[in-house]
């Protein structure tokens, strides 16, 4: 994901969640996870990467959405 620093303050906890439940298959725990509290991260598919790159491009026009909107909210009137 390209991080933009300027837009982290229109970032939502669902986007959040989005990310984490698309990334979720590819965790593994390990046996001992109740225990350690340790899992690991499967490697991605060049697919699995394409998927990547699109839902960041698609957060990163929400998100500029979001302060184009807010911006728009905060000027005043003439």
């Amino acid at each position: 994901m390209k991080l933009r620093l300027d837009l982290l303050k229109h970032l939502t906890a669902e986007d959040v969640e989005e990310e984490i439940i698309a990334n979720n298959p590819r965790y593994k725990p390990e046996p001992l996870f109740s225990k350690t509290g340790t899992g690991s991260l499967s490697s991605a598919s060049t697919e699995q990467r394409a998927q990547e790159v699109e839902r960041s491009t698609a957060l990163i026009r929400r998100l500029e959405q979001r302060a184009q909107s807010a911006g728009a909210e905060r000027t005043p009137e003439s």
